[in-house]
């Protein structure tokens, strides 16, 4: 259990590193998302070629050889069946919301793209995405931290603790 909320915690630290990388680089930098693309993938290859001329340099052997990685048909199927699901999920909403059937679920579509698009006129796209992002991952470290699970029950029970003095009084 307490590997499992180690493991969360790190792919949160993981994904706040790697969206603060994609907002400086989009940002501040002024570049596109495939300049992105292509920086990542050039530092990839030189630093793979660099580790293989040391490994040759070495006598170390690679125990795996990448080239020989397969995914296997089941894996395909369910990563395409996962991804044809949740878009024919989002369809189908989006289909019930523009009809007008549901009049609650159109209004809130309305609200919601109405707040979005106001959003988006005061900062741009990036810096929203970089604050959810940031945002999320506080809510993962908050969820999975061994700390906060502690603290917050102490909390608690000093509140209810000087609630129930207030009322003896």
């Amino acid at each position: 259990m307490e590997g499992e909320g180690r493991s969360e915690a790190g792919k949160a630290v993981g994904l706040l590193i790697c969206g603060t990388l994609v907002y400086y680089h989009c940002a501040y930098r002024n570049s596109t998302i495939l300049s992105l693309f292509s920086d990542v993938l050039i530092v990839l290859l030189c630093s793979l070629a660099i580790l293989g001329l040391l490994f040759r340099q070495m006598n170390i052997s690679i125990p795996v050889d990448p080239l020989e990685w397969q995914i296997s048909q089941d894996a395909a199927n369910s990563i395409f069946a996962w991804l044809a699901n949740t878009v024919g999920a989002a369809e189908s909403v989006l289909r019930v919301a523009a009809t007008g059937h549901d009049k609650r679920l159109f209004f809130g579509v309305v609200v919601c793209l109405y707040i979005l698009s106001a959003i988006g006129r005061l900062v741009s796209g990036t810096t929203v995405a970089y604050a959810g992002l940031c945002l999320f991952c506080l809510y993962t470290l908050a969820e999975n931290s061994q700390s906060i699970r502690t603290c917050i029950p102490q909390l608690q029970r000093q509140r209810n603790g000087t609630a129930v003095e207030e009322d003896n009084m």
